[in-house]
C-alpha cells in the first residue's frame, strides 16, 4: 500500500500547484454549512470532504465508527479513536482520492455529497482546548531580551530547559474571527502612575502549536521517544500581545493580560504523518540538556512562516518570513518538559512555541523585533507606516512545507483589529 505522504500520489480531484492541501496532506477539521450543523472534515485542494456523508455512504464500513464521532462539534472524540486508528481512516481517504482508484472517482452521485467547495463552508475551532501552554522554543529572540527584565539571565536558563507559561484556552479562536483592541493599565512614558487605556503596542507572535493526542494520568510522565504518540498534529498560532501591558507584569512570574486577551489558530490540523518527510535536524544544544530532554534522529520540521499585514480596503503587505527548523526547543522536548512533574494531559490541549523568528531583519516574528530591529516603523505597499497594529489591520500567518514537489500547508491564521470598545 502507498503511504499517504507519498510524493508520487495524484488526486482526481485538481489540486492547484500552489494549494496547501494536496493528496499527501489531508488535514483535519471542524466544518459547518448553511444546511449542516458542525462536522469533521478533510482538506483536499479548495474542497473540503465531509467524514459523515463518507461514513453515512458506507466507504468508511470497515471501521464500524458510530456517525455521532463525525457529526461532531470537535475533533475531540475523533482523536480518542487512537492514533493507529485514526491514521488509517487518514489512509482509506487517501486511497479513495487516489488518481487510480474508481470508487469515489466515478461515482458522481456521492462526491456530489461528500465534496463541499470552501469557499461555502464555514470552518470552526477544531478541538475544544482544555489547557494551553506556550513555550521559549526559540533562545535567539536577543532583541525581545533587550526589553524584558529577564535579559540574559533568562537567555542562559532557557538552554538548559524549555521555559512556558500558562495561557487562557477560553480567549482561543478560530481563524478569521474579528476581534476589539484589548484596554489594560499603561503607564504613559514620564508619568509614575498607570492609567487605564486601550493598548497603544499591540502586536502579532508568530507561532506553530501542536495537539495533544493522547491523554495521561497525573504523575505519568512522557518520554522524548514517546512524545510522538501524544501529538495528534500541527496548527498555526498567532499569540497576539499588548507590549504596554507588559510593563506591570514583568515583575510577576508569567505574562496575564498582555498574551490571554485573545489567541488565533488555523482551522486545519496537520498531521505528523504528513510532516514526516520535511523532518530536519535541530539546532546544537550547549550545554548539554539533562537525560530526560535528550532525544535521538531529526525532530524539527521544516516549515515556512510568513506574516502579511492587510489595511482596511487595501493589498496585503508580507512583513515577515521565519522558519519552524529555527526552534530551539523541539515539540517532543517540550513535551517531555510539561510531564515531568507528574502534570497530567488530555486530549485537545494546546501547546504552542511562543514566537519564531531567526537572526535575519526579515526573520523576526513580531512587529516588536521588526520595528526595533529596524529603528523605525516598517512601511506598506500603500504608503503607511506601522510599529504596531493599527486598528481594522488584518494580520495573516501561513505556513507551509515544501519538498520533491509536494506542498504541504496549514491554511492561514488569520485575525482583523477592531477599535476599542466604549465601555
Amino acid at each position: 500500500m502507498i503511504k499517504a505522504n507519498d510524493p508520487s500520489l495524484k488526486s482526481w480531484i485538481e489540486v492547484p500547484p500552489d494549494s496547501d492541501f494536496p493528496i499527501q496532506n489531508l488535514p483535519f477539521g471542524i466544518f459547518k454549512t448553511q444546511s449542516s450543523s458542525s462536522r469533521v472534515g478533510i482538506a483536499i485542494g479548495d474542497q473540503v470532504l465531509d467524514m459523515s456523508i463518507l461514513n453515512k455512504l458506507g466507504f468508511l464500513d470497515d471501521f464500524k465508527i458510530d456517525d455521532s464521532i463525525f457529526t461532531n462539534q470537535y475533533l475531540n472524540d475523533f482523536i480518542e479513536l487512537g492514533k493507529p486508528l485514526c491514521r488509517s481512516i487518514r489512509q482509506r481517504v487517501s486511497n479513495l482520492l487516489n488518481v487510480n482508484n474508481p470508487e469515489l472517482r466515478d461515482n458522481k452521485n456521492a462526491q456530489y455529497k461528500v465534496l463541499n467547495y470552501m469557499s461555502n463552508v464555514q470552518m470552526q475551532l477544531p478541538v475544544k482546548i482544555g489547557d494551553y501552554t506556550d513555550f521559549y522554543s526559540d533562545i535567539e529572540r536577543n532583541i525581545a531580551a533587550k526589553v524584558h527584565t529577564s535579559s540574559k539571565a533568562g537567555i542562559s536558563f532557557r538552554k538548559h530547559l524549555p521555559l512556558g507559561y500558562n495561557g487562557r484556552a477560553s480567549s482561543i479562536v478560530v481563524s478569521g474571527t474579528s476581534f476589539h483592541r484589548p484596554k489594560g493599565q499603561i503607564k504613559p512614558f514620564g508619568s509614575d502612575l498607570p492609567v487605564f487605556d486601550s493598548t497603544k503596542q499591540l502586536d502579532f507572535g508568530l507561532e506553530v502549536a501542536f495537539i495533544v493526542g493522547k491523554q495521561t494520568p497525573l504523575g505519568k510522565t512522557v518520554s522524548t521517544a514517546t512524545a510522538e504518540d501524544h501529538i495528534f498534529g500541527l496548527t498555526l498560532l498567532n499569540g497576539w500581545s499588548a507590549h504596554d501591558f507588559h510593563t506591570p507584569e514583568d515583575i510577576q512570574p508569567g505574562l496575564f493580560l498582555s498574551k490571554r486577551f485573545i489567541t488565533t489558530i488555523s482551522p486545519w490540523i496537520v498531521t505528523l504523518d504528513a510532516l514526516e518527510p520535511f523532518r530536519t535536524q535541530g539546532c546544537v544544544q550547549d550545554p548539554k540538556v539533562l537525560p530526560y530532554l535528550e532525544y535521538s534522529g531529526e525532530k524539527n520540521i521544516d516549515i515556512n512562516l510568513e506574516v502579511s499585514i492587510q489595511p482596511e480596503n487595501s493589498d496585503e503587505h508580507l512583513i515577515s518570513k521565519s522558519n519552524c527548523k529555527n526552534m530551539y526547543w523541539t515539540i517532543e522536548q517540550q513535551l517531555a518538559h510539561l510531564t515531568s512533574n507528574g502534570c497530567n494531559i488530555n486530549i485537545g490541549d494546546l501547546i504552542a512555541s511562543r514566537t519564531i523568528c531567526a537572526q535575519n531583519t526579515d526573520s523576526f516574528g513580531s512587529m516588536l523585533e521588526l520595528s526595533l530591529k529596524e529603528m523605525k516603523a516598517i512601511k506598506l505597499k500603500d504608503g503607511s507606516e506601522r510599529k504596531f497594529i493599527n486598528d481594522n489591520d488584518t494580520v495573516i500567518i501561513r505556513g507551509y512545507c515544501e519538498k520533491n514537489g509536494v506542498r504541504i500547508g496549514f491554511g492561514e491564521a488569520k485575525g482583523k483589529v477592531l477599535e476599542a470598545l466604549n465601555s
